[in-house]
């Protein structure tokens, strides 16, 4: 067979092209960073609660996807499950003391504890908490410590100096301003600086010595999503505002890997978002990342080892549900 000049180039061109369109792809890694996948959660839900003890992932409440043994309880969930970032699987944990959805969660110490939230009044699921549940991995039960000042729900909870601080959120009437501090030492509460713009479904975290209140909504309405972000230093209780969330979002959240703050999901009235962007406190600035597989609000979000990982929440505005589990790993290069 006579192969002539004209093919072999086209042939060449075609291993250049794949080459090329190869190393784009992989230097695209580099600077946004990736997904993959990871095995799901045992139940659908959405607007959980999840935080990390050690390489450990606890899932708590929100809601279950309804069906015949829930629809008394609204669908409202106790339930606790612990995904192993090590082996890839799940367990289940012992159930919350009484359902919660929107609750705020952190990890302190080994232990775990969850603040707040909704519960169901009446015909009503938005019965707003003060409950502090703390949860002891070591004998696998919860116990019950001191209620927060101010009942909320779709608050923000953060570590700070071995203290938990709940900031915002929603008391059943109006948007919070709080920010109340817990000492798990003493079981007492004390309060900070108010926030300047109070908000719920916003996500709260803590880096740089300082704690971050970002995005969110007014009086749960989704229709309003909000860019605003605040910066407090529980040192000198001082807020300052910083620079925008790039795409105004609430039912999101937030984890903290190498000093950036990656913030994933969220809705709206036109739908979910796979948004994922990453903010550097030291330069005040944001950056586009990998956008998630898989839109959704109310979901929950850890960092283990350096990947977040985020878990449930519902793919569509409302009441939706999922067993997503995925995983962001960030980029090798980190923009600045």
């Amino acid at each position: 067979m006579i192969i002539s000049r004209s093919s072999v180039a086209l042939a060449l061109f075609i291993l250049l092209a794949s080459l090329t369109s190869t190393r784009s792809v992989r230097a695209d890694d580099s600077q946004v960073g990736a997904w993959s996948i990871a095995s799901s959660a045992p139940t659908e839900r959405t607007e959980v609660a999840a935080a990390a003890i050690g390489s450990k992932i606890y899932v708590v409440g929100g809601f279950n996807k309804p069906n015949l043994q829930n629809a008394l309880k609204f669908a409202i969930s106790t339930d606790v499950e612990i995904y192993d970032t090590a082996a890839d699987s799940w367990s289940i944990a012992t159930s919350l003391p009484e359902g919660r959805h929107h609750a705020g969660i952190a990890s302190l110490d080994g232990m775990l504890y969850v603040i707040g939230g909704f519960t169901k009044s009446g015909l009503s699921v938005w019965q707003a908490a003060a409950t502090v549940y703390q949860y002891n991995p070591a004998t696998q039960e919860w116990r019950e410590l001191a209620p927060m000042p101010t009942a909320r729900g779709a608050l923000g909870v953060a570590v700070h100096q071995n203290r938990l601080y709940a900031l915002g959120g929603y008391d059943g009437k109006r948007n919070s301003d709080a920010v109340e501090v817990f000492d798990p030492k003493t079981n007492t509460w004390s309060s900070g600086a108010p926030m300047p713009t109070p908000r719920d479904h916003l996500a709260v975290v803590a880096a740089d010595l300082r704690l971050y209140a970002i995005g969110g909504r007014p009086e749960l309405d989704y229709h309003r999503n909000m860019a605003t972000v605040e910066e407090y230093d529980p040192q000198t209780q001082q807020w300052r505002s910083r620079a925008k969330l790039p795409t105004p979002r609430s039912g999101i959240a937030a984890g903290v890997i190498d000093e950036w703050i990656y913030v994933v999901g969220g809705e709206s009235k036109e739908g979910t978002f796979s948004a994922n962007e990453a903010y550097h406190p030291a330069t005040d600035q944001w950056r586009s990342m990998a956008p998630m597989p898989t839109a959704r609000h109310g979901l929950g979000a850890a960092a283990v080892n350096g990947r977040l990982y985020v878990i449930s929440g519902g793919p569509t505005p409302g009441g939706s549900f999922s067993q997503v589990n995925e995983v962001f790993t960030p980029p090798v290069v980190k923009p600045r």
